[in-house]
């Protein structure tokens, strides 16, 4: 069995998440998504995303092909879900850079064999979370 693991915030499922799954599941039997924490969102995007972590869990698991779903960890080794998994992929999104800058570097220190892959975008200046909240916002403004 081939598992592939994915990272991400996930604040409303729309297309391009879909289609990164989609993308993923080229890759292995067995797929494993960490959706990040409300507190590690607002350190990394400077503000709360718009679900909760619980929201955006339970949305994520309702996704065909996705077998197993958890939360990130708030502190401690962040690279610590990678070895408990121990996958044999891990697939980033087009955009993806946060949790780059020691990944890299931890998978070829401990010589763990991890293939890393990027997706290709989906539509990108359409389906992007941020991009979508934005134009929600504006819709609900009032002239």
């Amino acid at each position: 069995m081939k598992k592939v693991m994915l990272f991400g915030t996930f604040d409303g499922l729309h297309k391009g998440h879909r289609d990164l799954f989609r993308q993923a599941q080229e890759y292995g039997d067995y797929h494993v998504v960490v959706v990040a924490r409300d507190v590690t969102v607002r350190r990394v995007k400077g503000q709360l995303p718009q679900f909760s972590e619980e929201k955006r869990l339970m949305e994520v698991e309702r996704v065909d092909g996705i077998d197993e779903v958890r939360l990130g960890v708030t502190e401690g080794d962040r690279y610590q879900v990678i070895r408990d998994y121990m996958p044999d992929v891990i697939v980033l999104g087009y955009d993806q850079d946060h949790f780059l800058d020691g990944l890299f570097m931890m998978i070829k220190d401990e010589d763990l064999g991890i293939e890393i892959v990027r997706a290709a975008p989906y539509k990108p200046d359409v389906y992007k979370s941020s991009l979508l909240k934005n134009l929600q916002k504006e819709e609900m403004v009032v002239p």
